[in-house]
């Protein structure tokens, strides 16, 4: 029998939208399980619903290749509909029908319980934001958090199946297949190649196929540092590649709508200004990244801030890289009223790095709470600020 790990978490923040007249759209990067937390959804409604009607389509799906409009897909829902039943939509990878949300709309004044599902960032921002404003409301999918994979894997919360983690990342299909390195690897190069190619260049048209490998192994390779499109235009000129500052741009938002990589913005602390240029970029899946630029252990500080990174979003706070006078804070986040500051090492092997880290947050005269996260075996807390053993971050359900 083939396992199932349930994303209770999600399935939370979406129950109590069920029966409600909003659209539920699920988005995240391809293969995090969406689809699965769609059918047990459909479970869900099911267990409640005795006269529930499940009207089901996955575009990646060969049986449903046939709906590519909008109209097509008005048409085949309205021909599935049941007077005598309550009927529920479901439609996976929306964004592969041209101009679906006009269909959305439609039906959703016809006051049809929808979900779908959605690879693309843009999705939102353009057609969803434009013809939906105020129907619909966005659940963010992830891959699985450190705690999931514990769960989902069952092993141990110890530096051990912390490495996996690193060095494998969190989709959830991992539980079917075993801790080899070239089964793995094998698994996410093609999740890579699928999400390249088919969300990416077919989508926007990308002729230069190699500039997007060769942009994608320079960001793995400056993880955690400060990342402008001049910065890049300028590297690939010495490398004898010669592109435009727009064109850099244009690409790094193609990675960012397809949520393969993460961009995150400078906050001023004191003026609360937000930078616009020298952002960092995070990928959503550390076992993805390393399909590209295979792993290794000097990195490991870098590593460490997006495994933090990655948990903030999980935990659904909006995150930023601080700037305060001079000095840098590994992250800013907040939530509702709710502001912390974070640093980020892997270790603080003597006590000029831990004055670095401990005494940049000390010099923030406020009274926002202040952590710094490090694998450290004996982390302690220093003049009011928090010190959180990284492994206790990560299996964390709140900060």
């Amino acid at each position: 029998m083939k396992k199932t790990f349930i994303r209770e978490k999600y399935l939370k923040k979406i129950e109590p939208y069920i029966n409600k007249d909003i659209i539920k759209v699920l988005t995240g990067q391809r293969r995090v399980g969406k689809t699965v937390i769609l059918k047990q959804l459909i479970d869900k409604i099911k267990e409640k619903d005795n006269n529930s009607n499940i009207i089901y389509i996955n575009k990646e799906y060969h049986d449903f290749k046939a709906i590519k409009t909008s109209d097509e897909l008005y048409k085949y829902i309205k021909s599935k509909i049941l007077d005598s039943s309550n009927n529920y939509i479901f439609i996976d990878e929306v964004q592969e029908i041209t101009h679906f949300e006009i269909a959305l709309r439609q039906l959703f004044s016809e006051g049809l319980e929808i979900y779908c599902t959605g690879s693309n960032a843009k999705m939102l921002s353009g057609d969803l934001a434009t013809h939906l404003a105020g129907r619909y409301i966005e659940f963010h999918i992830n891959s699985l958090s450190y705690s999931e994979f514990i769960q989902a894997h069952q092993l141990e919360n110890n530096i051990k199946t912390l490495n996996k983690y690193i060095k494998y990342g969190g989709l959830p299909y991992l539980i079917h297949l075993p801790f080899d390195d070239e089964i793995i690897y094998g698994y996410l190069k093609s999740i890579y190649n699928t999400i390249i190619l088919k969300d990416i260049v077919s989508r926007y048209n990308i002729r230069d196929i190699d500039f997007m490998e060769r942009l994608l192994e320079y960001l793995s390779d400056n993880l955690g540092s400060y990342v402008s499109s001049k910065k890049i235009s300028d590297f690939l000129k010495s490398q004898r590649l010669s592109l435009s500052v727009n064109t850099v741009m244009n690409y790094l938002k193609y990675l960012s709508y397809s949520f393969f990589i993460n961009k995150v913005r400078r906050l001023d602390i004191i003026g609360k200004k937000r930078f616009e240029i020298n952002e960092k970029y995070f990928f959503s899946d550390l076992g993805l990244k390393h399909s590209i630029v295979p792993f290794h252990g000097n990195q490991i500080g870098n590593i460490f801030e997006n495994l933090v990174y990655n948990q903030l979003i999980y935990l659904d706070y909006q995150v930023f890289i601080g700037k305060h006078q001079n000095r840098e804070i590994d992250f800013v986040i907040q939530k509702g009223n709710d502001t912390k500051y974070i640093q980020v090492a892997y270790q603080l092997p003597n006590k000029k790095v831990r004055e670095r880290e401990f005494g940049n947050l000390l010099k923030i005269e406020d009274n926002f709470e202040k952590i710094v996260v490090s694998s450290d075996e004996f982390a302690t807390d220093y003049k009011g600020i928090r010190h959180i053993h990284i492994l206790d971050f990560l299996n964390s359900e709140e900060i």
